[in-house]
C-alpha cells in the first residue's frame, strides 16, 4: 500500500535554449513510498510553465488520493484519473499523474530495466536529429543541419512557422541542400498555422520531400487535421499536445493522421501511453513517442510498429544530468539500444 508521496522541483538550464523564452526544463520528481518500505521515483516534467502548479497538486490533492492504494500503476491511475476530473482531463492533471505512475512503474520494475519489463520487440531504432530552432538564423539552423549529416542520422527534423512564408522555404531548402537528398526531412509547425495557412505552406514545401509536417494546426481540431490530411500528399504527425486516449480516439477514428506521438509524461505516464500504442494499433497508425529520449527509447523498442527515436541536440534526459549512470539506453552511431540498467534519476 502508498504510504507517503514527497515531490522536489529542479529547474534543468538548456544548454542550447529553446528560444528566449524558455532558457531551462523544469523536472519534478515523485518519490512514492510503500507501507513496507519500498520507494519508486517517477518524474512529471514542463519545459516552460507550470511546474509549480503541478508540485502543488502533487503535494495536496495527489497525495491524499492515493494514500493507502496498492501500488498497482493501472488501479492507482484509474482511480487518481476519476477523483482529479474535476480539475480537467489533461494538462497539468496527466502532467501531475505521471509522476505517480512512472514512479510506480519504477516499482515495478524492480531494479530491471523498463524495456525488459514491457518486452522489447527489437534489438535497436534509428535515432534522428530534432531540433527547437525557429529561432535560430538561417546560419544557425544550416551548421545544426551540418551536425546531424556529420553524426549520420538517418533523419532530421526543423521548425517551421515564421511570419513570412518565404524564410520557412528558405530555411528548409538550405536543411535540404546541407542533409542531402537521402536523409528524412521532417517539419514541425508547433501549431501556428490555421488550415489556410498550411495548405498554403505544404504546396511551398513540396519540392523538399517531406517525410512529415507535425503539428501543423492547433491540436484539439481534429476536423482542421481532416481536411488538411485529405488535401496534401504528405504525411500528417500529431500527438504531442493530445493528453487523453479519448483525444487519439478521437483523431484516429476522424482519419486525421498517419502517425501518432504521444509524450509519455503529458499524457500521464507509461500506462496511459501503452493504452495509446493499442489504439493506434488498431488503426495500423505507427507510434512516436515525443521527446524524453531516455524514456521514449524504452517505450519505442517495445512498440508494435517500428519507430525512430526523437533526440533534441544537448536536451535528453542525459544530458540535462537528471539521469544517473549507468543510463538505461545507448546511442551509437545513429541507433539507440537499451543496455539493461534500470532508469535511475539523479535528484
Amino acid at each position: 500500500m502508498i504510504k507517503d508521496v514527497t515531490t522536489t522541483l529542479r529547474s534543468v538550464p538548456l544548454r542550447r535554449p529553446w528560444g528566449p523564452d524558455v532558457p531551462a526544463n523544469h523536472v519534478i520528481f515523485v518519490e512514492v513510498t510503500l507501507e513496507d518500505g519500498r520507494s519508486g521515483t517517477g518524474i512529471s516534467w514542463t519545459p516552460q510553465i507550470g511546474a509549480g502548479a503541478v508540485q502543488a497538486l502533487l503535494d495536496t490533492d495527489v497525495r491524499e488520493a492515493v494514500a493507502g492504494l496498492p501500488a498497482h500503476p493501472e488501479l492507482v491511475w484509474d482511480a487518481l484519473s476519476r477523483h482529479l476530473s474535476e480539475a480537467g482531463r489533461g494538462g497539468l492533471v496527466t502532467i501531475a499523474m505521471a509522476g505517480i505512475d512512472l514512479a510506480l512503474w519504477d516499482l515495478r520494475c524492480a531494479g530491471r530495466s523498463l524495456a525488459e519489463v514491457l518486452g522489447a520487440r527489437r534489438e535497436s531504432l534509428p535515432v534522428y536529429g530534432s531540433g527547437v530552432n525557429l529561432h535560430y538564423s538561417l546560419e544557425e539552423l544550416v551548421a545544426q543541419a551540418g551536425r546531424w549529416k556529420a553524426e549520420g542520422l538517418p533523419a532530421v527534423k526543423i521548425k517551421v512557422g515564421r511570419p513570412d512564408l518565404a524564410e520557412d522555404v528558405e530555411r528548409v531548402a538550405a536543411v535540404r541542400e546541407v542533409i542531402g537528398p537521402d536523409t528524412v526531412l521532417m517539419v514541425d509547425a508547433n501549431q501556428r498555422w490555421d488550415l489556410h495557412r498550411a495548405r498554403r505552406a505544404m504546396a511551398a514545401l513540396e519540392p523538399y520531400g517531406l517525410h512529415w509536417i507535425e503539428e501543423p494546426l492547433p491540436a484539439d481540431d481534429v476536423a482542421a487535421h481532416v481536411e488538411l490530411r485529405r488535401s496534401i500528399g504528405v504525411p500528417v504527425a500529431v500527438g504531442e499536445n493530445v493528453y487523453t486516449v479519448h483525444g487519439f480516439r478521437d483523431l484516429l477514428v476522424a482519419g486525421a493522421c498517419d502517425v501518432v506521438q504521444p509524450n509519455v509524461v503529458r499524457v500521464g505516464g507509461i500506462t496511459p501511453f501503452l493504452r495509446i500504442a493499442e489504439l493506434a494499433r488498431a488503426f495500423d497508425v505507427p507510434v512516436y513517442p515525443h521527446l524524453l529520449t531516455e524514456l521514449s527509447g524504452q517505450l519505442a523498442l517495445a512498440l508494435p510498429h517500428p519507430a525512430m527515436v526523437e533526440k533534441v541536440e544537448d536536451a535528453s534526459l542525459a544530458e540535462l544530468g537528471v539521469l544517473a549512470e549507468p543510463y538505461p539506453v545507448a546511442i551509437e552511431g545513429a541507433r539507440l539500444r537499451a543496455t539493461g540498467h534500470p532508469t535511475r534519476w539523479a535528484r
